[in-house]
């Protein structure tokens, strides 16, 4: 009877929850878009800079860092632009498509509107490239569209009068340029309008504005491009040696230590079935949503109607979160229950131990920089095999935008301590130890990354998620304190917060 129930919570919860979900999430786009954009964005703010006299070392730099011409922003617009397109088929285009089950509402990259923005900006990048003729075609375009958005197409038909061959200002195209543009794009349109106008005045304190906004820019640029490449160095040099030792110890070396490493969990598969089933996935994603949706229209919703919406969103992320980690415990405390009485031998063993006093930074450290050239890596990869669908964490397109502190604050601890401390208890405190009773340990820890990943919703994610599961798997297996992989997920998860909220920052 047990097992039919098991059975039976398994087909529902792929039939309710994760099937909808991953086969959802393929006709979503990655953020990986909105990222290319806003970090091609600070790339042009950050191009504006005047440096004076500068040695040619610090020339060089600077190219690196934030580049000197318009090919890469052009690149990179032209490219998201193509794989909205291509999901955008000809009969989705309309607000009926864009409002069907399948499409993220939360994901504005695939809406006519997002490609009319797209369109508009490559046309100014086009323009100040030299490529006039394509950038009128693409505003004509938006110009004469019948779907268009009329601020778009207001905008459009501004843009046209500045960079024609005989130019024409309409009445309000300072206005419409301040309202439909942000930051390089909008003073590009202001400086070319002022030079028409013949306002010296307007263009110096343009000049002024442009300044102060590249050194923010490139300020931000050093901070998102010094992490992952110290990172990257540190972690290319740590995976090199670890490789160079294995050849050279052979089953002495550390990755090799790994398969004498497994765990005499006393309970069976079923135990861990019930674990999985009944609390992370029947409780945790079906009930769980059903009952916070019913609270939040009841209880929370008036309460909570006068509050800021970032605030509210982030702390009701961080309470479902947090009732998912309680619920999907107790449901692993209960089912492990009948083996941490003085008779069983879980007393003895060496599961869910926080070893305070073992090496476990050094080895959360560790696995931090060998995970970034890895996940980095299978991420470029995983970027051209999905070509910007396969969907994203829900979570980060919210976070990039989003700008109240105190939202952004509680969506950091949501990431950065409650996401590492539950999922680490689980997936590799309960789950690692569980499937090494029945395979080896290095099969165990390539599985339990793949089930972790999984259980992310998001077959674009899945991939990198599964080299860092590995990673986390082979981090708690030899530290043997459930602190190291804690560690390397809050690095992990810190890190790319961080990369959220400075490219979030970005107009």
């Amino acid at each position: 009877m047990r097992r039919i129930v098991l059975a039976g919570l398994t087909l529902l919860v792929v039939v309710l929850s994760v099937g909808p979900a991953l086969f959802g999430s393929l006709q979503q786009q990655q953020i990986a878009g909105r990222l290319e954009l806003n970090q091609a964005n600070l790339m042009l703010q950050a191009q504006e800079l005047s440096m004076g006299a500068e040695s040619d070392s610090m020339a060089q730099l600077r190219q690196a860092l934030m580049g000197e011409s318009l090919e890469g922003p052009i690149e990179a617009y032209q490219s998201v632009r193509d794989q909205t397109a291509r999901q955008l088929q000809p009969g989705d285009l309309s607000p009926e498509a864009s409002s069907q089950p399948t499409l993220s509402p939360a994901d504005p990259a695939i809406t006519q509107d997002f490609l009319d923005q797209v369109d508009l900006r490559l046309g100014i990048l086009q323009a100040e490239a030299g490529n006039l003729a394509q950038a009128q075609e693409r505003w004509q375009g938006i110009a004469a569209s019948a779907d268009a958005d009329p601020s778009q197409v207001q905008i459009a038909q501004v843009l046209l009068g500045l960079w024609s061959d005989a130019p024409t200002i309409l009445p309000d195209a300072e206005p419409q340029i301040q309202r439909s543009l942000q930051g390089w794009f909008q003073i590009q349109a202001l400086e070319q309008l002022y030079e028409l106008q013949q306002r010296r005045d307007a263009l110096q304190q343009l000049d002024a504005t442009t300044q102060t906004l590249a050194q923010q820019s490139a300020t931000k640029l050093g901070l998102l491009g010094l992490g992952p490449a110290l990172g990257g160095v540190v972690g290319v040099g740590l995976l090199v040696f670890l490789g160079i030792q294995r050849l050279a110890k052979g089953k002495g070396a550390l990755l090799a230590q790994v398969n004498g490493q497994g765990w005499a969990t006393p309970w069976n598969w079923e135990v861990t079935w019930q674990v999985l089933i009944v609390g992370f996935f029947f409780v945790g994603q079906i009930v769980l949503p059903l009952v916070l949706l019913l609270a939040r229209g009841l209880v929370l919703g008036p309460l909570l109607g006068s509050a800021s919406s970032g605030r509210v969103a982030a702390a009701s992320t961080l309470v479902a979160y947090l009732l998912l980690a309680a619920s999907s415990l107790a449901v692993l405390y209960v089912s492990i229950k009948p083996y941490l009485s003085s008779e069983a031998p879980l007393q003895e063993s060496d599961l869910f131990k926080f070893r305070v006093t073992s090496r476990w930074p050094l080895w959360g450290l560790g696995g931090y920089f060998a995970a970034v050239p890895l996940v980095i890596g299978v991420s470029v990869i995983n970027q051209q095999l999905w070509q910007g669908r396969g969907g994203s964490n829900p979570l980060l397109q919210i976070v990039l935008d989003e700008t109240d502190p105190v939202a952004l604050g509680l969506f950091f601890f949501t990431a950065a301590v409650a996401a590492p401390v539950f999922e680490e208890i689980l997936f590799r405190g309960f789950l690692l130890p569980s499937l090494t009773r029945y395979m080896a340990v290095w099969p165990a820890i390539a599985l339990s990354a793949f089930i972790f990943a999984a259980a992310h919703l998001s077959v674009s994610e899945i991939l990198p998620l599964m080299v860092l599961g590995i990673v986390l798997g082979f981090v708690y297996t030899r530290s043997r304190s459930l602190l190291a992989p804690m560690l390397v997920h809050s690095l992990w998860n810190s890190a790319t917060m961080l990369g959220l909220f400075i490219l979030g920052s970005v107009e």
